[in-house]
């Protein structure tokens, strides 16, 4: 159990460290996910546009091809992990969609906002999965107290702040 924020680091350490354990797998592995997710809803809707059954059975064949990738990832699915899991990974893919259609219309603004969006919806998916969830002394506000064992200081920040950085130094896709 994480209970400090020292704590929360140490094990961030462990999964850089651990040669078993390939992050950078795992997120290209998510991103893939998040693109089955995609195609999951876009066969949906050409069979109801088309009336065309034919796309559910497609539909279905790439659930099941999800779902068992999804496996690799989303270890523990307690209570309802593995559906808020699939809903962040295809939140943050529709966050990322919009933000490049605004940055195509010349919005950077908007699109930073979106992608903004995107990444911390990402970045909660990690920390969920990797057991990352951090324990807070206020959970009433949208920032939190941290407390660091050495010393017993506190920083103040957002949970989506403090998970992405957590993630940032966990994963690594350029790592070979």
């Amino acid at each position: 159990m994480v209970k400090t924020y020292k704590d929360l680091i140490n094990k961030v350490k462990e999964f850089e460290i651990d040669k078993n354990v390939d992050l950078s797998s795992g997120e290209d592995l998510s991103i893939g996910i998040m693109n089955l997710i995609s195609i999951e809803e876009h066969l949906f809707f050409t069979s109801q546009k088309t009336g065309d059954k034919r796309y559910l059975d497609l539909l279905n064949e790439v659930r099941l091809m999800r779902t068992d990738l999804m496996k690799n990832i989303v270890k523990d699915p307690k209570g309802e992990v593995w559906c808020i899991s699939k809903h962040l990974l295809s939140s943050s893919m529709r966050m990322m969609e919009v933000g490049t259609k605004e940055l195509k219309k010349g919005d950077k603004k908007k699109a930073d906002e979106l992608f903004a969006k995107s990444y911390k919806l990402y970045t909660l998916f990690w920390a969920l999965n990797l057991s990352k969830i951090p324990n807070a002394k206020n959970q009433n506000t949208s920032k939190v107290q941290f407390t660091d064992d050495g010393g017993g200081k506190t920083t103040s920040e957002s949970v989506f702040s403090r998970f992405g950085s957590i993630v940032q130094n966990a994963i690594d896709c350029c790592k070979e």
